[in-house]
């Protein structure tokens, strides 16, 4: 497997990753599936997880995600010194809905119940400010994460769904590492809005949240032409394809595809090996 640095840390993660989020909805598979799903991503060299605090049905369901994937660390009886568990805190799930929360009372304890939920014993790898709530500064809302870094409860830390200025803005309160954008071929707005530059340029990694355009459009991959045509081309799936054209896009960029069968994690992986030319990657940006 691929690895590639995170951000200008002395930490390296695997080329691509797996996104836990699918595993802790409404539509959740059976725990044992899920975690058949962890073991085999670890199987084929995966080191990278991301989750969330609020990743789970609502709020009374919260840090699903984070101990799914703590007992399925635990129950593997590999080597999983060099996995690296990305989460993120700042959205709240009244009644299943997503909304912001950049408290920075709130942010403190949810930083300490995913440190908890993901074993309580080592820094979480990776913690990511999950959306900017405008009722709090980004200096304010950071605030936790900084003082839990100090604490030894954070190893890194990440910013989600910001755009350059308060990338900038991050940065000056906490070193960041990480920047989690949506991008997909439907959503290409980090190319037109510096975001994906800039990462480049600082030597950020980016995570493509919803890389495949989330479960309402990935079904539709297969109905833009000059994807299915690249994907029959090359024998492979249109989902492959489209994880190849975001690593080509940028050397930073490391997806992290989600998945709820032992098949989906395969196929994601074996996008590592598809190669696109130029005039390929121009034909599905016209697309």
């Amino acid at each position: 497997m691929k690895r590639k640095q995170l951000g200008n840390s002395n930490f390296t993660i695997s080329a691509i990753g797996l996104g836990g989020m699918p595993m802790s909805l409404s539509s959740r598979p059976p725990e044992s599936q899920s975690i058949a799903v962890i073991h085999r991503a670890l199987d084929l060299g995966v080191t990278l997880i991301d989750t969330a605090d609020s990743y789970c049905q609502d709020e009374s369901d919260k840090h699903h995600n984070e101990h799914l994937i703590a007992k399925a660390l635990q129950e593997y009886s590999g080597d999983v010194r060099a996995v690296t568990v990305a989460t993120k805190g700042g959205l709240m799930r009244p009644q299943g809905a997503w909304t912001r929360n950049g408290n920075p009372h709130h942010l403190r304890k949810t930083i300490r119940e995913s440190f908890e939920a993901l074993g309580g014993k080592e820094p979480i790898d990776l913690w990511q400010y999950h959306s900017p709530d405008p009722a709090y500064t980004i200096e304010a809302a950071l605030a936790p994460a900084k003082e839990a870094v100090e604490a030894g409860m954070i190893r890194f830390i990440g910013v989600s769904n910001f755009s350059v200025e308060q990338i900038k803005r991050a940065r000056d309160t906490v070193e960041i590492v990480s920047v989690q954008n949506q991008y997909n071929p439907w959503h290409r707005q980090p190319e037109s809005d510096g975001v994906l530059e800039y990462c480049e340029t600082e030597k950020l990694t980016f995570f493509p949240w919803s890389p495949l355009g989330g479960s309402r459009r990935v079904t539709s991959l297969q109905d833009m032409p000059a994807i299915a045509k690249l994907a029959e081309e090359k024998n492979v799936s249109v989902y492959c394809i489209v994880l190849a054209w975001l690593i080509a896009q940028s050397p930073c960029i490391v997806p992290i595809p989600g998945a709820t069968k032992v098949s989906s994690v395969e196929d994601s992986v074996r996008a590592l090996e598809v190669k696109l030319t130029d005039e390929e990657l121009q034909q599905i940006a016209v697309s």
